[in-house]
């Protein structure tokens, strides 16, 4: 329909093929083709050029009325940008690894889309997505009771973390999940989504509880592992706020390969997700997955169960 159009204006074949930029030979085929599915001439042909037939005069004035249409339903989508506020929840060690790379991705894709980061410990996350204060969280422990869309995203291996010093003994490359009781640990609380894989762990493997020092914030439990009052059990994603991390902390691998922490892409149900919030959860996934794929989030792999 364009080209048909352009022909008129141009009033030849030649200059009309000059304009769209394509070989003369094609554009006349596409003449030719759009005559043959209306069963009728729409040009007459000359040595002076070409002029539209009585049918091509009628086509052409709806052809020009379609185009306009066309192109305004074209601005209209653009101009109707995906906007409003979203609300993320991230915890602590995701958070260090996830949350500037999707606010840049955020920003980049959809301008118009204001972000409400918040970072806290999963436990409240959950409580926080449950009481509709989130759109979108990314959890470990996700209960099925709970209305919730949830999508696995990325499994962490867990680490033995403690403070370099002297008179410490050095820390393995890797430990066993029964070793563990032989550190003095630092944990979070079993309300929150690590303590809950690390108990989970140990019951099936018929391994005794846990009994560490408790502390709900991580960046005081780091401060009190690296003024060394004891270990943690950690992604290694905890230690990315540490511009010395290599210097002030050494890491071991948790062996048993069951140990391994799960983020899950968390939000309200779909009917109640904004059609910004269904695309930051979008370019949320995306940014994880590149993450992991360009070795930026260090022993984390797409979980299995993603799509």
């Amino acid at each position: 329909m364009r080209y048909f159009v352009c022909v008129v204006e141009q009033g030849s074949m030649s200059r009309a093929a000059v304009e769209l930029d394509i070989v003369q030979p094609a554009l006349s085929q596409q003449i030719a083709k759009l005559e043959g599915e209306l069963s009728t001439r729409l040009l007459q042909r000359s040595s002076k050029g070409v002029t539209p037939t009585e049918a091509g005069l009628a086509f052409l004035q709806q052809a020009q009325l379609a185009l306009r249409h066309a192109d305004e339903a074209v601005r209209a989508a653009q101009q109707s940008r995906l906007s409003g506020v979203v609300s993320v929840g991230l915890a602590p060690t995701t958070a260090s690894i996830l949350g500037l790379p999707l606010m840049v991705a955020v920003r980049e894709r959809y301008p118009d889309v204001r972000l409400h980061m918040v970072e806290s410990l999963s436990g409240h996350l959950s409580s926080m997505l449950n009481g509709r204060q989130l759109d979108l969280a990314v959890l470990f422990d996700t209960d099925p009771g709970r209305r919730w869309s949830v999508t696995p995203l990325i499994e962490e291996k867990l680490y033995l973390i403690q403070a370099r010093g002297p008179g410490r003994a050095s820390l393995p490359a890797r430990i066993r999940l029964a070793d563990l009781k032989d550190f003095p640990l630092i944990l979070p609380s079993g309300s929150h989504g690590l303590r809950s894989t690390l108990d989970a762990a140990l019951s099936t493997s018929r391994l005794r509880r846990l009994l560490p020092v408790e502390i709900d914030s991580l960046a005081m439990l780091m401060e009190a592992v690296r003024a060394g009052l004891g270990c943690t059990i950690q992604p290694r994603a905890a230690l990315a706020r540490f511009a010395d991390a290599d210097e002030a902390f050494e890491v071991a691998e948790i062996t048993d390969g069951r140990l391994r922490r799960l983020n899950s892409l968390c939000s309200v149900s779909d009917e109640e997700l904004s059609p910004a919030a269904r695309a930051v959860r979008v370019a949320l996934a995306d940014c994880a997955r590149e993450l992991v794929r360009t070795g930026r989030w260090v022993g984390a792999r797409a979980s299995h169960h993603a799509n």
